[in-house]
């Protein structure tokens, strides 16, 4: 089995995320279906290789070709302009976030030329990274271009609208819109391995019920069933995500943010992981920040960081969903 190659940036030094990625290679399962060229400093990978006890080493290269498959070597891609003294666990630094938006742009011109599969992200700091002007339009997208997707074993949910106001997505909403999230979903999972997605659509209002199902919800997944996909909707939000955690879906199209992550973190919080789907290659990453106030202790989950290597790593391969 050939395996597919991913990038792995290891977000923000000062956090959690070389700590976790050291954990989750110590399982041994992320190196089993992907060959990983991690994206950082090196000295953050060792000291987050301590900090979880993990028999690896960590190698610099300079290459993708260079990433050894070995399932006890880090294979590390570092530019070295990181001083390692800015380094402080639990600390929001300017040069770290200057550095993780260095590397995440790394990951993206590889990504982008086809030298690897796609990306996995390690926590970041948002403000580390604002500090330092590395913000810029890492996930700018207009509605419907890119859509958050979330997955936690069987429950798997793209929102059309992501951080946006319940009245901006009141007034944002149209069946066309509705109906391009659907087959943006539907192309995406077929691309990634899922033969035939069934797509349930969550409705905006109590029971589905409500001006925006009327105008907007109704049609457009009647637009997304006339060319051929399975999807029902809009289905009333109280039961929609139940039913896909029975099996009934394989993916739940929520209206907007809250709706679907209060849906999954409630269902399923540990070992989740989030994605986007119409970007030209895979992006995934972990649904946690840097959790500065425990980092270098040794007790952060990697369970997320774990479920978004797996997953991507499936993906990439055609092999759609890691079994729930």
């Amino acid at each position: 089995m050939t395996k597919p190659a991913l990038a792995v940036p290891i977000g923000d030094p000062c956090g959690v995320g070389p700590e976790i990625l050291a954990k989750a290679m110590a399982t041994g399962q992320p190196q089993r279906l992907a060959r990983l060229l991690f994206i950082g400093s090196a000295e953050a990978m060792r000291r987050g290789v301590a900090v979880a006890d993990a028999d690896l080493v960590v190698k610099p290269v300079a290459s993708v070709a260079a990433a050894q498959d070995d399932a006890r070597v880090i294979s590390i891609l570092d530019d070295g302009q990181l001083d390692p003294a800015e380094i402080v666990y639990g600390q929001e630094r300017a040069a770290c976030g200057a550095a993780v938006g260095r590397w995440i742009g790394q990951a993206q011109d590889l990504a982008q030329s086809g030298e690897v599969a796609g990306l996995v992200m390690g926590p970041i700091n948002s403000e580390a990274m604002a500090a330092a002007g590395a913000l810029g339009a890492l996930l700018n997208a207009k509605p419907g271009e890119r859509l958050l997707t979330l997955f936690s074993g069987p429950l798997r949910i793209t929102h059309i609208f992501d951080h946006v106001y319940l009245r901006d997505v009141c007034a944002g909403l149209t069946a066309d819109l509705v109906a391009r999230s659907i087959r943006l979903t539907h192309d995406t999972l077929r691309g990634w391995g899922v033969a035939n997605p069934r797509i349930g659509v969550a409705g905006l209002n109590p029971h589905a019920h409500g001006p925006e199902e009327d105008a907007a919800i109704t049609p457009g997944v009647a637009q997304a069933r006339a060319g051929g996909i399975d999807v029902s909707g809009p289905i009333s939000p109280d039961t929609v995500f139940r039913h896909c955690i029975d099996g009934r879906y394989d993916v739940v199209v929520a209206m907007c943010h809250d709706q679907g992550h209060i849906a999954l973190k409630t269902w399923g919080f540990e070992g989740n992981c989030g994605g986007f789907i119409g970007m030209p290659y895979l992006f995934m990453t972990v649904g946690h920040g840097t959790a500065f106030d425990i980092a270098g202790k040794g007790i952060a989950s990697h369970a997320m960081i774990l479920s978004a290597l797996n997953q991507c790593a499936q993906f990439a391969a055609g092999r759609g969903f890691v079994a729930a």
